[in-house]
């Protein structure tokens, strides 16, 4: 592809990118308003929110090995057609659990867009040139993370468009990215005759995960700490993931290749990304919650609140970018991005219902600043080690454990804030004189508006003064990132889409641009041999 096929494509990829984030953002604010509406209560409210990030997470890798076997544009065709109707099935829930498990069908696509907007970019550009095109990216997540809210806001506050449209807005958006790359996109299509999908592991690993996320969800809630039922749950979700293990081990196609969870870079771009991934999801899921129930602000004015964090994704991403390219390194701009994301939660962490607008602003700057200086360079680090025809298990497996990293600090961070909340507010109404008569549903509805107004206060006081708690564990979380950011080992990135090597091995079949190098001996041989594959033109 020339460098105008390039930008023309990146155009559709940016589109899906962006439409993938804005179901996150623009759900974000809109969210009280929309669990208030349907009668839900804290744990539902995470549950729509984890649900999400729950299928896409498990379907991440399995995206990502698919990459490698099949036809990219046809599987990022097929993602944004699942996204759409789970888009259209969300929008017409009538009650929480319909709408839970419409947003756990969304994730399906959700998993698919984000990876494999990665994979293809990553087929497209080289490492060392990809930096200056993270500042498209940067700008477009900036724009999503930022009008999304704003978005969801207005929509929530304009009653002849009502919250169901927070769902349904991006749908024609998703059409239009479906079409332009359809025209756009044109990279190569490897077919093999001995494709084996691990489905078998890719089973184990989502049942595992989501056992022990289902477990965080309840305890201490419906049943306690230590009991027969956190016993099952947890025993039982750790045996199945160490199954998973095994399994993947002796997979000729593992879903999450073990050979390339183990490398040093990788391992440790894994542990960074988990705290990465609580910060994008959990800040902006609990924030939006914090501004509109702890503070009282209106759906729009949280969306505003939030400006300052994705004015620091913007800037860092779109800078760093263009430096990673300039330079070739990577490792010092991840470490200054977890050290400034840590700083950020700290800041936070000290958050209650009366903290400063203009301390809560520099906290979600730092936290932005952090999130884009190193969730894009995490990948990329990884993607840089790797041969092009393990691009995509390597872009799954450690965007999977990004996911992962959210999805469990979304299902724990939510846990903890209900719990507390809750014991808040038992406690306040008590000192208070005020019975379960008077107060209501209060510690489990989220429609403020329907509880008296002495209890109002009570619990927005409770929300406001819980949420600096859960900035706290981010916080802590980000102190391990940091640690393996400085532990990682300093790479050059290369220029050329491949692995290079002195002698060039047999014709491996895959029909790729002139400038691309070899994939390496290793990789050569009667398995791969160029009569077993056929490439062409999608």
């Amino acid at each position: 592809m020339t460098h105008r096929q390039t930008l023309e494509a990146l155009s559709g990829l940016m589109l899906v990118l962006f439409v993938a984030m804005l179901s996150a953002t623009v759900v974000s604010t809109a969210l009280p308003r929309i669990i208030g509406a349907l009668g839900g209560n804290q744990s539902q409210y995470t549950w729509v929110v984890t649900a999400t990030l729950l299928t896409s997470t498990a379907t991440t890798p399995i995206w990502g090995k698919l990459a490698d076997l099949y036809s990219k544009k046809r599987l990022v065709q097929l993602s944004i057609t699942i996204f759409t109707v789970g888009s259209l099935i969300s929008g017409f829930a009538q009650n929480t659990e319909q709408l839970i498990a419409a947003r756990a069908f969304q994730g399906l696509g959700v998993g698919g867009l984000q990876i494999l907007v990665q994979i293809v970019i990553g087929a497209m550009i080289p490492p060392r040139e990809r930096g200056r095109y993270m500042g498209y990216i940067g700008a477009v997540m900036a724009v999503a993370t930022v009008g999304g809210p704003l978005l969801g806001g207005l929509i929530v506050d304009t009653s002849w468009l009502g919250w169901r449209w927070c769902f349904f807005v991006g749908v024609p958006i998703a059409a239009l990215a479906f079409l332009l790359l359809q025209k756009t996109l044109h990279l190569p299509v490897i077919r093999r005759a001995d494709v084996k999908i691990d489905y078998l592991g890719a089973t184990l690993i989502a049942a595992g995960v989501s056992i022990l996320l289902i477990w965080v969800t309840f305890v201490d809630d419906s049943f306690a700490w230590l009991s027969w039922q956190s016993g099952a749950m947890v025993g039982g979700g750790l045996l199945i993931l160490a199954a998973a293990v095994w399994v993947e081990s002796r997979a000729a196609e593992p879903v999450v290749p073990l050979p390339i969870v183990v490398r040093r870079n990788t391992a440790l771009a894994i542990v960074a990304s988990v705290a990465v991934g609580s910060a994008m999801f959990g800040g902006s899921v609990f924030l939006g919650q914090y501004f509109q129930i702890g503070r009282g602000y209106s759906p729009t004015e949280a969306g505003l609140l939030t400006i300052p964090m994705m004015v620091g994704v913007l800037f860092s991403s779109t800078i760093i970018g263009r430096l990673t390219t300039t330079t070739g390194k990577v490792k010092p701009f991840i470490v200054f991005g977890t050290v400034v994301l840590t700083a950020g939660f700290a800041v936070l962490s000290t958050m209650d219902h009366e903290t400063s607008l203009v301390l809560l602003g520099v906290g979600m700057l730092l936290v932005g600043v952090g999130v884009g200086g190193s969730m894009q360079n995490l990948v990329l680090i990884v993607q840089n080690s790797v041969a092009l025809k393990e691009l995509g298990a390597a872009s799954g497996t450690v965007t999977f454990f990004r996911s992962l990293g959210g999805t469990i600090g979304v299902s724990v961070l939510g846990a903890v804030l209900a719990n507390q909340v809750s014991s808040t507010i038992t406690e306040k109404l008590a000192a208070a004189g005020m019975g379960a008569g008077s107060s209501g549903n209060a510690t489990g509805s989220l429609d403020i508006g329907a509880l008296p107004p002495p209890v109002q206060l009570v619990v927005r006081a409770a929300y406001g003064d819980a949420t600096g708690h859960i900035f706290l564990i981010s916080a802590a979380l980000g102190v391990v990132s940091i640690l393996a950011a400085l532990a990682l080992k300093s790479v050059t990135l290369r220029g050329t889409l491949d692995l290079a090597t002195a002698k060039p091995p047999a014709v491996d079949g895959e029909a790729q641009a002139p400038q691309v190098a070899p994939a390496g001996p290793k990789h050569a041989g009667p398995k791969h041999a160029a009569p077993r594959h056929a490439a062409r033109k999608s």
